[in-house]
């Protein structure tokens, strides 16, 4: 374990330049007493490494030294094999650079690593996007990510939902982001980091003037705060909500996280009929309406009035008419 912890001191100051002890503990969740006791080693073991106190100090390899250890284990280099997206790599236009450096990988390996990880492409595949998703126009996707990698403005063409649909904006792209099959841009405008949808972007022209990243920039904690916020503001009401065995198992396949871990959260005991109560959010009556549609017989939903009501009127009006309709007979063909 120790062994392993040195080697990723010493590839991630190789990779990353000057970090501290701190950075070096969090890092590697260990504390700054053990990453102190660590360069040590690593100095008794002649590695050129050098430290400055301070508030701009840190730990340095000495210009000019790199290693050629990686040190990968079994698990590490399957990995590598697994979080190859063939999909994404070949929306930006690198579908051939990541194949190429997947094979340059496993020529490296040693041979049992290397038969591991045939084993596992040959066994696994990671399809990242959603069911019934249409492919979306991404005719912009690599002027997109050529500016985020040469941190270079662009003046952007935006459709968004709301009027005017059309509108221009003037970015600094920090990163991309693809979820679920979609791809958007975090990126900083006016004093603030928003988040567009990259398919939704009309036009676009890169500036020749360049922008500086914010500070300790971090793409993915951006991301997580962002999901956390946009569901806290989607849904704004609650719904108390009766579901039977069959729709309490069921939930998960029909509703969002953020609705499941509410209903899971609220869950009190089965009543004497087995079913359940919860309390979940919703965006509004009509989203909710189509939502527990959704659940059918097994759901009854107990408030707001006006949702109740709403499914009670579609209920009847479909029980009418499924009741009074003819029976459809197709032509023969």
């Amino acid at each position: 374990m120790r062994a392993s912890r040195l080697v990723s001191i010493l590839l991630l100051l190789q990779t990353r330049g000057r970090l501290t002890a701190r950075e070096l503990a969090e890092r590697l969740e260990v504390s700054v007493r053990t990453i102190y006791r660590d360069v040590e080693s690593l100095h008794a073991a002649g590695i050129p490494l050098y430290g400055d106190a301070g508030p701009n100090g840190g730990y340095q390899l000495l210009d000019g030294y790199r290693t050629r250890l990686t040190g990968l284990t079994a698990d590490e280099a399957e990995s590598l094999f697994l979080a190859g997206l063939p999909g994404p790599a070949a929306e930006l236009g690198l579908g051939a650079v990541v194949t190429a450096a997947q094979l340059k990988l496993m020529a490296a390996l040693p041979v049992e690593l290397r038969d591991r990880a045939g084993r596992l492409q040959e066994r696994f595949h990671l399809d990242a996007p959603t069911w019934y998703r249409e492919r979306e126009p991404l005719a912009h996707l690599p002027a997109v990510a050529d500016a985020v990698w040469n941190e270079r403005r662009i003046l952007v063409v935006y459709r968004r939902w709301k009027e005017p649909q059309e509108v221009e904006r003037l970015l600094d792209p920090y990163g991309l982001v693809v979820k679920a099959g979609r791809w958007y841009l975090v990126a900083g405008t006016d004093g603030d980091v928003r988040t567009y949808r990259v398919s939704q972007i009309l036009g676009l022209r890169t500036l020749d003037e360049g922008f500086t990243r914010p500070r300790g920039f971090d793409l993915a904690a951006h991301w997580a705060a962002y999901l956390e916020a946009f569901e806290a503001r989607l849904r704004r009401g609650e719904a108390v909500v009766r579901l039977s065995p069959r729709g309490l198992e069921r939930l998960p396949d029909l509703m969002t996280p953020g609705m499941v871990e509410a209903a899971r959260r609220t869950a009190g005991a089965p009543d004497a009929e087995g079913w359940t109560r919860v309390t979940v959010p919703i965006e509004s009556v009509e989203h909710a309406l189509a939502e527990f549609l959704r659940l059918g017989v097994d759901a009854e939903v107990l408030a707001p009035a006006e949702l109740r009501e709403r499914i009670g009127a579609t209920a009847a009006a479909l029980a009418e008419r499924y009741a009074a309709g003819e029976t459809f007979t197709p032509e023969p063909a």
